[in-house]
């Protein structure tokens, strides 16, 4: 060998030594700091895990909601493995220039397969750095550049990372070049454009040069592709936190152990207050331990699989740039909020692993460790600048980790979640959060203790009497049965309408309620209401943390399902059809539930509803409302967390005479109304208005009516509607109706108000949509 290939040698193996080496530390660091987590069972199902994280991985999907990035990020990601075999055949090239991989080395579909994917790694990496320059804080509007989804991201370590990439994959394209030189050089009869298709013209550039200087070139290159592979591997060993790096090992375990094995979004149901790995018991909570954590006060109060989401994140900035609150000049951002429980994780976990004695003396513990270990709560005021949102997140301290600010402007929309290219669960580690602030430090905002003592006393967020539930009811052409007064009990009805303390209390959820009830009699659908059997269903108790009440008004719920025999639920809040629908299985409680969408979609194709009357030729007296051109506002929570997309729109989009207009944001990117995660009791104090910025998204499509399938949308939207109204910025004519308002319009004709009902001839009975 000569001296050239020596040095190479030594240097680069030394490298590798080294770098391995602090890989392996760094990995047994991350199996320590996830072992400090909470237990949580996520080994169940393998085989429908196992496809979830090969679809993931291999199809992008999370990945889509970008197109651009997402085929550019793929074949960077699959040139990662791919290419290999490339490091692996350099090291034999240090000792031998003209060195190729036993068997494989010279076989067509592996030179062709490295050719492709080095090209294709190159080129993809030159996207991805132009879209983050492209996206980056100095040109994007905001404060400081703060619409940027890059922004509060580690400039640093992406621009390592994006440039070692371009460096390997550069390296990989000349040293093919090279060794076609070579052989051309040596006359080896695989150095030829079907061996080299993409890179015999590098070759070309060496043409003349003696065969020594090809093969020191070689050497070079080849120790230069390795140096830069492992001066990579040292330097996210020493910089654990370095989730643009990380991600491409841990977002494999992260997509394996998601919450649901076949694959769907963490959203929809919360989970329980669990202890030790077990869900809390609220009928024994006095046989708890006194010590228990009820959520996460500590960051070692998150499950190990919370630890994993964290470290996990790529600071891609995609929920940031989804989130509602951040959208409206807000402090919460859920990337920087993940960053901050990461940093701090990591940064306090040598603490919780070392003795008592190192604890007391320091030794061996960094200035970041001992900072974020006298950190003395996770949640608490940290003092920021309004005028830099970034300042709200101090892993090391040393008031708090993050600020109350931040945690309260959630609105669980989902946003954040259904956009996670990681399968990060933001709302359930903000959500514990909030559990430990409300039942154990009772510090929530002020307004919710209004909100927890209605509930408690009258099981309605306004606190009214049980008796005014039925007041919706008064004057309808029709009786509405009411169970335990009018009915003894379920067996000879159709449905279960649950009315909901919106639709009994809120006069304008009262006419979707008056609207839907009118549709079902119409149909000659059998159903009948609780009326003061009704009690709320603990969405908003649960959503700001108080786990109790939640429990309590949910058992009390199930246990008056289960006296009345219901099993088909109907119901029009969004809000209540996710907790009935999928929370309350956790306590036994299993029933279908339909959204009045649903369930009116199915009469339409039944033909038992027939919706024919154009605006202006039916009756919209009452609850009734039509338009020429309707937009429809997807609710969060019948949505993003139930995917529910179809139904409200093929409702809307077969009324006579009735132009569809879509928003911008829709569907899995629709923009919250701002109501969710108790934020409807809640004063908007910073920022800007969050169903302000959906209403001017929706004035913006022309539509004269706003069509929603929630009370809570309607009560945000009608707000924001009547604050444009005010500034001059909208028509007074413009409504915010329920897509049953439009419906009940358009099945009636003629002035005297007379409907059009079933059909002589019904449709076969579909499936409701999804």
């Amino acid at each position: 060998m000569s001296a050239l290939q020596i040095v190479a040698v030594v240097i680069c193996l030394a490298v590798t030594v080294v770098a391995i080496a602090l890989l392996v530390k760094t990995i047994n660091h991350y199996i320590a700091t996830f072992a400090l987590g909470q237990p949580e069972n996520r080994s169940d199902n393998r085989g429908a895990r196992t496809r979830t994280l090969l679809r993931e991985f291999l199809g992008h999907t999370r990945m889509s909601r970008l197109p651009v990035v997402a085929i550019a990020h793929w074949f960077t990601m699959i040139s990662f493995g791919v290419l290999f075999l490339v490091l692996v055949n350099a090291f034999g090239q240090l000792f031998a220039p003209d060195f190729q991989l036993p068997l494989i080395g010279h076989w067509l579909p592996f030179e062709w397969v490295t050719e492709f994917f080095a090209w294709a790694g190159f080129i993809g990496i030159l996207v991805l750095m132009a879209i983050r320059q492209k996206n980056h804080p100095r040109s994007a509007a905001g404060e400081r550049g703060r619409d940027s989804r890059f922004f509060g991201s580690v400039w640093w370590q992406a621009y390592y990372v994006e440039y070692t990439i371009l460096g390997v994959t550069f390296c990989i394209l000349v040293l093919r070049g090279l060794e076609y030189a070579l052989g051309q050089a040596t006359g080896v009869d695989t150095a030829t454009l079907l061996h080299f298709p993409l890179t015999a013209w590098i070759g070309g550039l060496f043409a003349g040069m003696s065969v020594g200087a090809i093969e020191n070139l070689i050497v070079i290159i080849a120790a230069i592709k390795i140096l830069i592979s492992f001066a990579w591997m040292i330097t996210i060993a020493l910089t654990p936190t370095m989730g643009v790096a990380w991600h491409r090992f841990l977002a494999f375990f992260n997509i394996f152990f998601k919450r649901h094995a076949d694959g769907r979004t963490s959203l929809g149901e919360l989970q329980p207050i669990r202890v030790k790995g077990e869900p809390i018991d609220f009928e024994n909570i006095d046989e708890l331990d006194e010590d228990a954590a009820l959520g996460v006060g500590t960051v070692e109060n998150f499950t190990w699989k919370g630890l994993l989401d964290f470290t996990t994140c790529t600071e891609c900035g995609r929920c940031q740039s989804q989130c509602p609150a951040w959208n409206t000049e807000k402090p919460l951002s859920p990337k920087l909020l993940v960053m901050a429980l990461r940093d701090h994780a990591h940064a306090k976990s040598p603490w919780l692993l070392a003795s008592e004695e190192v604890r007391a003396s320091g030794d061996g513990l960094s200035e970041a460790t001992t900072s974020a270990a006298a950190v003395e709560q996770l949640v608490g005021a940290t003092g920021y600048d309004a005028t830099d949102h970034r300042t709200a997140y101090t892993p090391y301290g040393p008031e708090a980790v993050i600020d109350d600010d931040a945690l309260w402007a959630c609105t669980t929309c989902g946003a954040c979640v259904e956009q996670c290219p990681v399968d990060i669960e933001h709302v359930d580690a903000i959500v514990d959060m909030r559990r430990y602030k409300t039942l154990i430090e009772s510090a929530f905002p002020a307004e919710l203790g209004g909100l927890f003592r209605n509930l408690e006393k009258n099981a309605n967020p306004w606190g009214l009497a049980p008796r005014m539930r039925m007041d919706w009811a008064k004057g309808l052409p029709f009786d509405v049965p009411q169970v335990g007064v009018d009915v003894e009990n379920l067996d000879d009805m159709d449905y279960l309408f649950w009315v909901g303390c919106a639709g009994a209390y809120e006069d304008r959820a009262k006419k979707t309620i008056r609207a839907v009830a009118e549709l079902l009699d119409l149909a000659g659908v059998k159903f009948a209401v609780l009326g003061d059997g009704e009690a709320c269903t603990g969405d908003p108790a649960r959503r700001a943390g108080n786990e109790f009440l939640f429990q309590m008004l949910a058992q009390q719920n199930v246990e008056t399902f289960t006296e009345v025999g219901a099993t088909t639920i109907v119901v029009t809040c969004a809000h209540c059809f996710n907790t009935i629908k999928n929370e309350y299985p956790q306590l036994g409680g299993h029933y279908e539930v339909l959204h009045h969408t649903q369930l009116l979609n199915r009469l339409v194709r039944e033909k038992r509803l027939a919706p024919v009357a154009r605006p202006g030729e039916g009756d919209a007296a009452g609850a009734a409302s039509t338009g020429t051109k309707v937009t429809y506002h997807d609710p969060c929570y019948l949505g993003r967390h139930n995917q529910v997309y179809a139904p409200p729109r093929e409702l809307l989009q077969i009324l006579p005479g009735v132009e569809y207009a879509e928003m911008p944001r829709s569907r899995e990117k629709s923009f919250c109304c701002g109501a969710g995660g108790a934020r409807m009791w809640m004063e908007e104090q910073l920022g800007t208005r969050i169903n302000n910025n959906r209403t001017e998204e929706a004035l913006a499509t022309g539509a004269d009516r706003i069509a929603i399938g929630c009370p809570f949308c309607k009560v945000m939207l009608s707000d924001g509607l009547g604050a444009k109204i005010q500034e001059g910025a909208a028509s007074a004519d413009v409504e915010v109706v329920d897509v049953a308002q439009m419906l009940l319009a358009a099945v009636r004709r003629g002035d005297d108000g007379d409907a059009v009902g079933p059909s002589a001839d019904p449709a076969p009975e579909p499936a409701p949509t999804a």
